[in-house]
């Protein structure tokens, strides 16, 4: 039982430290795109590469942050009956959802892209745009660390799930603040 505990406790802070780090790439977006809005409609510049790296990164901080979203429970759910239920409930439909639908999925996407970002980095693919980023190979890459984040956040949830069901309530989740509309 310890080792499970270790492990939720370890994939838990691993996927928090690199949501909070990723998080910071957010502002670094916005200050790209404040700048090429500037370049362009007051100074009449425009740069491809410029715009691409608002673009990817974009694509990395919602890639690279999934796994810290299933941790703090902020995916989107159709939670009718999710929400108001118990404690032992919610861990009920965390495990299948995480075996059922989550790992699958997240196995099916990896068996898609390995040879996508295989062949990406065989070529050292770069931007088809002229004046483009180079390494997109490296863009490509982040789905392969999607899969291992979110993945391992997923056993995680599911652990955590199975150790609330068999009298750990340390490993809930925590309750949602949610303001009237």
């Amino acid at each position: 039982m310890n080792g499970l505990i270790a492990f939720v406790n370890l994939v838990d802070r691993l996927n928090e430290r690199v949501g909070r780090g990723v998080a910071w790439l957010t502002l670094l977006m916005v200050m790209i795109t404040f700048v090429v809005v500037i370049l362009r409609y007051v100074y009449a510049i425009g740069w491809v590469w410029l715009q691409e790296s608002y673009v990817w990164l974009h694509g990395v901080v919602f890639m690279i942050g999934a796994g810290y979203t299933l941790l703090h429970n902020a995916h989107v759910r159709v939670d009718i009956f999710y929400r108001p239920s118990s404690a032992r409930y919610k861990a009920v439909i965390d495990l299948f959802g995480s075996f059922l639908l989550l790992l699958p999925v997240v196995a099916v996407v990896t068996y898609a892209s390995y040879d996508f970002v295989a062949d990406s980095w065989v070529r050292l693919e770069e931007s088809r745009e002229a004046g483009g980023l180079p390494g997109l190979f490296l863009l490509k890459s982040v789905i392969l660390l999607f899969c291992i984040l979110i993945g391992l956040q997923g056993l995680s949830l599911a652990a955590r799930s199975y150790l609330v069901l068999i009298g750990h309530p340390e490993f809930q989740p925590e309750e949602e603040e949610t303001e009237p509309i």
